[in-house]
C-alpha cells in the first residue's frame, strides 16, 4: 500500500467502497450492548468487532477502512492476530479516532468544543507504528433558533484544522467531521435552516483549512446531510439530496479526493436511501461515499445478540448493510433491491 496520503485519501473512497465506524468510546459500546442484554467487557467487545472484521464478503467488497477505537487498534483477535492484520488482510485501512470528545464551550451555553489536540503529535505517532493510516475528529454544531454561534462553529473549525496539520505531518490521512446536529425541536430546523447552517459551518471549516495549509488532497470531509430535525422529518430523499449536493458544491473545493457522509439522526435505511440519491441524480466532483456507524452495524448488532452461534447471522446481516450502502455510493440503489437480498 502505497504510504503517500493523497494514494490513501483517493482509496479510502474509491469504487463505491465506504468506511466502517467501529470507533465507539467504551460508554457508547455499553449502551449498544445494554440494548442486546450483554455486558460490555473487553472480551465481549472484541467478540463482537472480530464478527465483523471476519465478514469476509462485506470487507472485501464493500469497505475500504475502518475508524477503530484506541483499544481496539491494539487489541487482537481470539487466535491472537492482530485486528490491525485483520484489516489489512481483507485490503482494508485501519483508522483511529484521536479526539477524546466534546466538551462544554466556556462562555456559550449550549455548544461543545471537541477536545484533545494537547499531546496529539506524540499519540499520533504511536498511532502510525500501530498501523493506523487515517484518523477522525468530529466537531459537534448544536442548531436550535439561536445556536450556532460564530464563536463555537469558529473554536470548533479551528480545532478541526489543527488536528487536520498534526496528522499530515504524521502522514495519516485526516477525516474531517464537522456535524451539525439531526435533533433541533420542531419549527426550528426545517430543511431551510439545516442548509443554512451546514453551508456557514463548511465555508468557516475550509477557511480555517486554508489558513492551516492543508493539503486538500490528502483529507476526506465527512459531513452531515442537509435534512430536516429527526423529530420533524418532512422532507422528501429527493429534497434531501438537491439541498445536500447545492450546499457542498458552494463550499467543498474540488481538490477533496472525496466525502463519506456520517449516518446521525437517519434511520438505516434512510442514509442508504439518501446517499444513493445524491450519487444518482447529481454530476458531482468528489468521490461520495458513507462513514456509516448505526447505519452499518445495527442489524448486525441485533443478529448476532452476543451468542457465538449467532456469528454467521451477524456477519450476514452486516455483509448486506453493507452492500446496500455500496450501491448507494455508486447510485444504485432501490427499495426493491433492499427487500430483494
Amino acid at each position: 500500500m502505497s504510504e503517500r496520503i493523497e494514494d490513501i485519501a483517493v482509496k479510502m473512497v474509491a469504487g463505491g467502497k465506504g468506511l466502517l465506524a467501529a470507533d465507539e468510546s467504551t460508554a457508547t459500546n455499553k449502551k449498544r450492548f445494554d440494548t442486546i442484554s450483554l455486558v460490555s467487557t473487553e472480551e465481549s467487545r472484541r467478540d463482537y468487532r472480530e464478527m465483523l472484521f471476519r465478514s469476509e464478503d462485506a470487507m472485501k467488497k464493500y469497505i475500504s477502512g475502518v475508524i477503530l477505537y484506541e483499544e481496539t487498534l491494539f487489541q487482537k483477535a481470539a487466535n491472537g492476530t492482530p485486528f490491525v492484520d485483520v484489516i489489512r488482510a481483507a485490503d482494508s485501512i485501519p483508522g483511529i479516532k484521536v479526539d477524546i470528545g466534546a466538551k462544554p464551550l466556556a462562555g456559550f451555553p449550549g455548544e461543545t468544543i471537541t477536545e484533545g489536540l494537547d499531546g496529539l503529535a506524540d499519540r499520533l505517532a504511536k498511532y502510525y507504528e500501530a498501523g493506523a493510516r487515517f484518523a477522525k475528529w468530529r466537531g459537534v454544531i448544536a442548531i436550535s433558533d439561536t445556536l450556532p454561534t460564530y464563536g463555537a462553529v469558529k473554536a470548533n473549525a479551528h480545532a478541526l484544522a489543527r488536528y487536520a496539520a498534526l496528522c499530515q505531518q504524521a502522514k495519516i490521512v485526516p477525516i474531517v467531521e464537522p456535524e451539525v446536529l439531526m435533533d433541533g425541536e420542531p419549527g426550528t430546523q426545517d430543511l431551510d435552516r439545516s442548509e443554512e447552517v451546514t453551508r456557514w459551518t463548511l465555508q468557516i471549516v475550509f477557511q480555517e483549512l486554508a489558513e492551516a495549509r492543508i493539503k486538500l488532497e490528502g483529507m476526506i470531509l465527512k459531513p452531515s446531510m442537509v435534512i430536516d430535525g429527526k423529530k420533524a422529518r418532512k422532507a422528501s430523499v429527493e429534497q434531501v439530496a438537491e439541498r445536500t449536493v447545492k450546499v457542498l458544491k458552494e463550499t467543498v473545493p474540488s481538490a477533496v479526493p472525496g466525502i463519506a457522509f456520517l449516518s446521525g439522526g437517519q434511520s438505516t435505511e434512510e442514509a442508504t436511501a439518501h446517499l444513493s440519491a445524491i450519487n444518482s441524480g447529481y454530476d458531482l466532483p468528489w468521490q461520495v461515499t458513507f462513514s456509516y456507524g448505526r447505519a452499518l452495524q445495527d442489524s448486525a448488532l441485533k443478529a448476532w445478540g452476543g451468542k457465538p452461534e449467532n456469528v454467521a447471522a451477524g456477519q450476514r446481516a452486516f455483509a448486506h448493510r453493507a452492500e446496500m450502502n455500496y450501491l448507494a455510493a455508486k447510485g444504485s440503489w432501490t427499495k426493491d433491491r433492499e427487500q430483494a437480498a
